[in-house]
């Protein structure tokens, strides 16, 4: 059944509170020391997941998840794979940026194959928030301000359209060798990034106050026409 409330996912990295607001209909998870984070906001988790390595100790409850320190995934992704079996198609990050560069490579690919598999992704960061986007439009309002930037995720990204930024693409082909979307500007007019095939992954700073990029879906774009 899918959830109409959003998922927030909170790891042990770099905090930022700004947008840490979940309402009543929402799923708050904790991926181990992301624990503390919350517990400081005021709120608590509905679930606990983890090796608890970084915590270091075993929280109690019976909404805690166990897991060994040998696995194959980050607590994070373990997080995400809960918010996905209990319906959630929304998820926002927290926490999952700074400290140990190779954790947030995993969790940038982490993104990726969250998008991938149809759910809507934000990680927020305390100098930017990043999306992946796959086949898919992200809109965004005339008073965002600042950079923002595009990466393919994946080896290449087909049918890159920018409108509305400093900097426009239309039906560009982005590669993760080259760094071609990087450092464009909003410009006080309303703005699209879009991708048709491969993944995209679009991060920009400022604009913490304004609301957050409308997603269009290819196929819902494809229904609008018709």
């Amino acid at each position: 059944m899918t959830q109409t409330g959003i998922c927030y996912i909170v790891g042990g990295g770099d905090f930022d509170i700004d947008r840490f607001y979940p309402g009543k209909e929402d799923c708050i998870i904790a991926a181990d020391s992301g624990l503390v984070y919350i517990e400081e906001a005021g709120y608590h988790p509905h679930w606990i997941v983890g090796d608890f390595d970084y915590l270091g100790y075993r929280p109690k409850g019976d909404n805690i998840i166990c897991h060994p320190v040998e696995k194959d995934d980050t607590d994070v992704a373990l997080a995400a794979e809960i918010a996905l079996e209990k319906g959630y198609r929304k998820l926002y990050f927290f926490g999952i940026s700074g400290g140990r560069l190779d954790h947030t490579l995993a969790n940038l690919q982490l993104l990726t194959d969250l998008s991938q598999k149809g759910a809507e992704v934000y990680c927020f960061c305390p100098d930017c928030t990043i999306t992946a986007l796959t086949g898919a439009t992200a809109q965004f309002g005339a008073d965002y301000y600042g950079t923002v930037s595009v990466f393919a995720a994946a080896q290449e990204a087909k049918g890159v359209c920018i409108k509305g930024l400093k900097y426009t693409l239309d039906d560009a082909t982005l590669v993760n060798n080259k760094a071609l979307g990087v450092s464009n500007e909003f410009t006080g007019q309303a703005s699209e990034i879009s991708v048709k095939e491969g993944v995209l992954w679009v991060m920009w700073q400022e604009s913490k106050e304004c609301r957050l990029p409308e997603m269009i879906a290819d196929c819902d774009k494809k229904t609008k026409r018709m």
